[in-house]
């Protein structure tokens, strides 16, 4: 089973919620696909047991092949690819390794060699899986990385994935295959905004889902009423408590801080894979 987190926006408690899920559920896994920002290592501190480097295939040119007919550029929908008068210009930055401009070059000038853009590390802790992907800075090519960490999915376990916070790409690549997905969300306008986005994106992908309030003793019953006009089941509430603050600022999950909310995660996993809202 996969179950995704997400959020509309950063901050909510997403890694929260993913985090004591995780160590929560007696032979689990967790995947952290924030790769920007990866942080659920912080609260789990695994043993880390191996790390490997994440390459994808960007186009280099020959030359002395090309006779700079433009076809390459024509077909890459990225703009990773300027062909001039007498050059070509390549950005790998923009490039997203499909292999359009080498397939489809009349003159073969185009081979691709790997550029590294980040790295993933496996570790455990006691029964838990740990893995999570690392985006080498100035890289802008999330994706790629996401399927890396994704491909160390245990088809015949629980995944629980950490997905980076908002709607754009890295997002949908996260939380796409998910057999469940939890928004985490908090009862302020900026939340409700966010969580509202989120909602219409996983009603497009048509992944089930509910939403865990964190905070919930703050802000208004704006984001109480979304739920129940839209039938979204509210799954969990986490109040604003000073020792769980407390416990985060440390770097402590809530379980081990607050060892009775262990039960409360494992009610959720319950509600989760039972697919009993009420």
């Amino acid at each position: 089973m996969i179950i995704s987190i997400a959020s509309g926006k950063g901050g909510t408690g997403k890694t929260t919620v993913a985090v004591n899920l995780a160590l929560s559920i007696p032979n689990a896994q967790i995947l952290d696909c924030d790769v920007e920002e990866p942080n659920s290592h912080i609260f789990i501190k695994p043993e880390i047991k191996t790390k490997k480097p994440v390459f994808i295939p960007v186009p280099e040119v020959d030359k002395s092949k090309c006779n700079f007919c433009g076809r390459c550029s024509q077909v890459c929908v990225y703009s990773a690819i300027a062909v001039l008068k007498k050059d070509v210009l390549v950005f790998k930055e923009l490039c997203h390794g499909c292999g359009a401009c080498s397939y489809l070059c009349p003159q073969g000038a185009i081979k691709e060699v790997n550029k590294e853009i980040g790295f993933i590390e496996v570790g455990e802790k006691i029964n838990l899986q740990f893995v999570h992907g690392r985006l080498n800075i100035g890289e802008a090519m999330a994706p790629p990385l996401i399927r890396a960490v994704k491909k160390y999915i245990n088809s015949t376990g629980i995944n629980i994935i950490d997905a980076p916070p908002g709607t754009s790409c890295p997002v949908i690549e996260s939380i796409k295959g998910s057999d469940f997905c939890i928004l985490v969300t908090e009862p302020t306008p900026f939340g409700l905004n966010d969580l509202v986005l989120a909602v219409e994106v996983l009603r497009k992908l048509g992944i089930v889902f509910g939403v865990v309030i964190n905070r919930c003793d703050l802000g208004d019953e704006k984001t109480d009423k979304y739920c129940q006009k839209e039938n979204i089941p509210v799954l969990m509430r986490i109040p604003f408590r000073e020792d769980i603050a407390a416990a985060y600022s440390r770097g402590v999950s809530i379980i081990e801080a607050l060892p009775e909310y262990r039960k409360v995660f494992q009610e959720l996993f319950e509600k989760v894979k039972d697919g009993k809202f009420s």
